[in-house]
């Protein structure tokens, strides 16, 4: 068993030998840290593919180990200790890592980059589950489960539980749409994935002792489930019945089941029958659930595995150890049974001695019993079977092939459906070709590496499958490493690229397929090497001679050998030609026959063919089409073929040069030695001049190399002279440039101090001129404020002028209205007079009564009048304002004495009257309290005029009022009435 440290190591090989299982341990990984120290590996997943697997240890680190190509690779430092790993099934470089601190990270293992961060447990997460599209994912922790979007990395919905009932695992079941639920009161409940709504609860088994569920598993098919717990006991559900079908005892060494793990089948169709049930003390047993038969075991107490998992393809276990380590199991090494096909299920049917239908008896050669088929109500007679023949017997013996297959019953079935099923092609196969599977052998021919002669295969033949380009260089190199001639053929690639695309993942029956091919379907393919084989390309123009002339003459006519329409099929093995399964069902029948078959499966593709060949006529279109593929019906090439196996006559049938099969010895490869030995010899001595012409040129390089290492020493040592000048002479400019850099600095300062000293009279004349403008401002603002004084004086003036001329105005206005008012006044005056005389010369009043009424009415209207003028004056009082804003007129007109009545005599009492005194001098401008009011508005004026009028012609009534009652006094004995007709205004104007 080969140990593997990884170390401090981000990449290397898993192994440098490959290592021979001991024990069922293909290899053993551990990680050395500081000081010697082990650092534990705690959990392992394989891929979908099962060649590689991701293991995380206690430090976060995550490794990838690839089996198939002996790599280990450091993906991810997480610096956290991972608790679950899980692949993505949609993005095969992806994968889920569920850390200590309760997040799960997704990681790009080949860029190394984080994808995504999700978070939302607040526990730790003990399983990741991904449903088979790769689309979803579960988290399960013991609080809660999470289902989430591997598109969107969003989580979609959260199963929450009671408290007192905790999450033991939530998990997809495979083929379905099936969520499964498990709690610790061993409840399972199934959901529906879209809908997330409750599908059914299996029951609670109330018999027996409780389990406490803790490990499950689900077979392939999702069809049944396995629980197990703190209990040696396990149950086996059946999910189509939701029943409790078979409850399985382990030993009683086993007390614990920490996990539980089906082991894939390639031959039970998903229904997976093998059960690894890891338990307590560290042993990991694998059981047949049907049978209850223990298989085989892993681990032991001094090596107990702790955690373990199973590859999707069944080869290989990783395990986890007590130690931290991880061991790799191969499967195959530790059961030889486990991937053997089925048993048949035939039957061998004898009669007794006597009555053949009283005692009829099946013995079954499998486990399995058929029973006898239902037969009619009537009663039938019993055949008596006759024991076979001997030739019979020889027959069957040869048709016997490994596994309990029969070789004439699969022909049989074969003409039957035309194809082997696809299921169990490679089964078939491998029986049919009596596959040896010498890993030993094999795994020596690998050990030597790479052939020399495949090297650079990837520049003649490349591949866009790396994987596929390392299958198909290492199986070369092990056919060129058993027979030396396969490291010089040509077209050998082309043969074996097929079988390495369809047993790409186990090399070992890929090189053995190829072996038996070459050895049996290529024989004297190499006689004639390296021209293509002569012989056999002359056997397959023969058969087509006999099959169509016509077709063949055709073909002669237009130049095309048998080079040309054979071989291109012979070399690639119809691959270039026919489609996958068009391919598969060839060498279904190819593998089924007699090796002549594959030169009559080429003469038949010909002649099914010879509709499109007749028309062509240029050797390029031949050339296209033996290289291309063509319409071509499959079946009528199979039948094609078979008829011309049994019409060729035996004198041109290739069987008859053709030896019949020959399958591998068990152990060791056999010497291959059909090819000739001159033509190898003649190689091996050419490969001998070569390399002694490369030995001597390689000696003529290592001189030439030695003449050129004593010139560059010489060379080395006239550079190290020049160095040494080129030292000096960089001194001395090293102090031509210090001098140089003084120099410089001086001559930077004294320019640095001249700019200084510009940039200050620049500044100081720039100030200056700053001085002079606010000088030149504060005179301009001076002058500007000196003519606005003087603008202002100027309206100052011409605003008082004009309340000078208002005033002028206003007193020329109420100038006018006085002189008008004393116009008034006089006539009013006059008017009086009139009426006075008028009453006295009508009524004949004595002037006494008249002057004392006179005085009396001048004592009203002017009480501080002198008695002497009361006689000849009549003073009015002038109107008044009734808020006292009008002055008094200026003077009075005196009243002229009207004209006496025609033919009224001079002097006399009743027609004259005195004149009037001279008119009063003007009264002096009122006052508003104690200052003078020097200017009135012309409207005011003139209200006060309309109000001084309307309060004379008030006097006026009042003195004709007065005027009749003393009329009535003194007996005049006239109305009221007539006086009102006398003063009228009609009457004083006629």
């Amino acid at each position: 068993m080969q140990v593997t440290d990884v170390g401090n190591k981000e990449e290397g090989k898993i192994w440098h030998r490959k290592p021979a299982p001991n024990k069922g341990v293909f290899i053993r990984v551990i990680r050395s840290g500081k000081q010697g120290k082990t650092v534990r590996f705690l959990h392992v997943t394989f891929d979908p593919t099962g060649e590689s697997f991701l293991a995380g240890d206690h430090h976060g680190n995550i490794y990838v180990f690839d089996i198939s190509r002996n790599r280990f690779r450091l993906v991810q430092k997480t610096g956290v200790a991972c608790t679950s790993l899980a692949f993505s099934l949609r993005r095969t470089t992806e994968f889920l890592v569920a850390l200590a601190d309760y997040s799960i990270k997704c990681f790009d293992k080949d860029t190394k980059q984080l994808v995504s961060w999700m978070r939302g447990h607040e526990g730790a997460v003990s399983s990741i589950s991904v449903h088979g599209s790769g689309r979803y994912a579960i988290t399960t922790s013991s609080d809660a489960a999470q289902l989430w979007d591997l598109d969107t990395f969003q989580r979609k919905r959260k199963l929450n539980i009671r408290q007192s009932v905790g999450i033991q695992k939530v998990f997809f079941l495979p083929l379905g749409n099936t969520i499964l639920s498990c709690f610790s009161d061993d409840s399972i409940f199934a959901w529906e994935s879209d809908s997330l709504s409750c599908k059914y609860q299996l029951p609670v088994p109330e018999q027996g002792p409780r389990i406490y569920y803790k490990a499950f598993a689900v077979t392939r098919d999702g069809k049944y489930v396995v629980a197990g717990g703190r209990s040696n006991l396990l149950h086996l559900w059946c999910l189509d019945s939701r029943q409790l079908v078979r409850v399985l005892q382990m030993p009683a060494v086993v007390r614990t089941v920490r996990q539980l793990h089906f082991l894939p089948d390639n031959f039970d169709g998903g229904a997976s029958q093998t059960l690894g049930v890891l338990s307590q003390d560290g042993v990991m047993r694998f059981v047949n659930i049907h049978t209850c038969k223990l298989l085989f075991r892993m681990g032991s107490q001094d090596e107990a595995i702790t955690t373990a998992t199973i590859s999707p393809s069944g080869r290989h276990v990783a395990a986890v150890m007590d130690d931290g380590g991880v061991n790799v199991y191969s499967i195959h090494s530790l059961s030889q049974d486990l991937n053997k096909p089925p048993p048949l299920r035939t039957a061998v049917v004898s009669c007794s001695e006597g009555d053949p239908s009283s005692n009829l008896t099946v013995k079954v050669r499998s486990e399995v019993v058929q029973r006898p088929a239902k037969t009619s109500g009537r009663q039938a007679r019993a055949k008596v079977l006759r024991p076979p023949a001997a030739d019979s017997l020889t027959e069957d013996k040869e048709n016997e092939l490994p596994a309990g297959l029969n070789k004439k019953r699969l022909v049989a079935l074969l003409q039957g459906f035309g194809e082997y099923p696809a299921k169990y092609r490679m089964f078939v196969w491998r029986s049919l070709l009596c596959l040896p599977e010498n890993h030993a052998a094999y795994s020596s021919l690998t050990d030597k590496g790479l052939h020399g002669a495949y090297l650079t295969l990837h520049d003649k033949y490349p591949i866009k499958s790396h994987k596929l380009q390392r299958g198909l260089q290492r199986v070369l190199s092990a056919l060129a490493h058993w027979a030396a001639i396969f490291g010089e053929t040509e077209y050998l690639p082309l043969v074996a690229f097929p079988f390495v695309k369809l047993f790409q993942n186990n090399p070992l029956l890929c090189f053995e397929v190829v072996a038996t091919v070459i050895v049996n379907w290529c024989q004297h393919w190499f006689e004639y090497f390296p021209n293509p084989p002569l012989n056999v390309l002359s056997m397959a123009e023969n058969v087509l001679a006999h099959s169509d002339q016509e077709l063949l003459q055709h073909l002669v006519d237009c130049g095309v050998t048998s080079q040309l329409y054979v071989w291109p099929l012979l070399e690639t093995l119809f691959s270039e030609v026919l489609t996958r399964d068009e391919w598969l069902r060839l060498f279904d029948n190819v593998f089924s026959n007699h090796p002549s078959f594959l030169l009559m499966a080429c003469v038949a593709y010909v002649t099914c063919c010879r509709a499109p060949l007749l028309l062509c006529s240029h050797k390029p279109d031949f050339e296209y089409f033996f290289h291309h593929r063509n319409n071509l019906d499959m079946g009528t090439m199979v039948k094609e073929a078979y008829r011309l196996m049994a019409s060729t006559p035996a004198a041109i049938h290739p069987r008859t040069l053709l030896a019949d099969f020959s399958p591998l010895t068990r152990g060791q490869y056999p010497v291959f030695n059909q090819y000739p030995e001159a033509v190898v010899q003649q190689e091996v001595s050419d490969l001998r001049t070569d390399c002694v012409r490369r030995q001597a040129s390689e000696e003529a390089y290592y001189t030439q190399q030695e003449l050129l290492q004593q010139a560059e020493e010489q060379r080395r040592h006239i550079l190290a002279q020049e160095e040494e000048k080129l030292t000096q002479q960089r001194r001395k400019l090293g102090a031509m440039k210090r001098e140089l850099k003084v120099k410089e600095q001086h001559l930077l300062d004294a320019s640095r101090r001249r700019f200084l000293t510009h940039q200050q009279e620049l500044r100081a004349s720039h100030i200056q001129r700053l001085d002079q403008d606010i000088s030149r401002k504060v005179g301009l603002r001076e002058q500007e404020t000196a003519a606005a004084v003087q603008d202002l004086e100027i309206r100052q003036i011409e605003l008082e002028t004009r309340r000078k001329q208002l005033e002028q105005s206003d007193l020329q206005v109420l100038e006018e209205k006085r002189e008008r008012l004393a116009e008034l006044h006089t006539e009013t005056l006059c008017q009086q007079d009139r009426l006075l005389h008028t009453v006295r010369d009508m009524q004949g009043w004595k002037w006494d009564e008249v002057m004392s009424a006179r005085a009396q009415l001048q004592k009203e209207t002017h009480p501080s009048a002198n008695t002497a003028d009361t006689e000849r004056l009549v003073r009015v009082r002038p109107p008044r304002s009734s808020r006292g804003l009008l002055p008094r007129p200026s003077a009075v007109s005196a009243v002229t004495q009207p004209r006496a009545p025609t033919g009224a005599p001079t002097g006399a009492r009743t027609g004259a009257l005195p004149p009037l005194p001279a008119p009063l001098p003007a009264p002096l401008p009122l006052t508003w309290g104690r200052r003078e009011v020097e200017s009135v508005s012309l409207d005011r004026g003139r209200a006060q005029l309309d109000s001084g009028e309307r309060q004379l012609m008030r006097d006026v009534r009042e003195l004709r009022l007065k005027l009749a009652g003393a009329k009535a006094r003194g007996g005049d004995g006239r109305g009221v009435g007539d006086l009102h007709a006398v003063w009228s205004p009609s009457s004083v104007s006629k």
